[in-house]
């Protein structure tokens, strides 16, 4: 029997696996947030907190092994001073998951996948400015 063995292959070689989780992981701690499909959130969640628990302790060996897994060495950067120290006195469960729905075309389950302290900036950004031209009212 196969209980409780392997992973999500995603229906994808082991190269274009492995690509795909360094790119989603690294999407991850630049911004904080991705929407990506569930099967994906699930496997790339189980890297995202290994590499978490491994830069709470900052110490070249960590940092060496981190920067193996993540393509861009200022998200390396980035894990180890802003984002590990954050969560320095959790014990694990660093993402969550939300649902989102459907995808439309393939009716594959959306999810956003993100870190458990996000918080979403509301406030008022500067206003874009205007093209020229587009939107004045000429007064008569």
């Amino acid at each position: 029997m196969k209980h409780k063995r392997g992973f999500n292959a995603l229906q994808r070689m082991a190269a274009h696996r492995k690509a795909t989780h360094r790119s989603m992981v690294t999407s991850l701690f630049r911004h904080e947030r991705i929407r990506t499909t569930e099967a994906k959130a699930k496997a790339v969640r189980r890297t995202a907190e290994k590499l978490i628990t491994r830069a709470k302790t900052d110490s070249v060996h960590n940092r060496r092994l981190v920067s193996a897994r993540l393509y861009d060495e200022g998200i390396v950067n980035k894990l180890f001073v802003t984002i590990a120290p954050r969560m320095k006195e959790r014990q694990g469960g660093y993402t969550r998951i939300l649902k989102l729905g459907e995808r439309r075309g393939d009716a594959a389950q959306v999810v956003l996948l993100e870190l458990v302290d996000y918080v979403l900036d509301t406030s008022d950004k500067t206003e874009k400015k205007s093209k020229k031209g587009a939107g004045d009212v000429k007064s008569a």
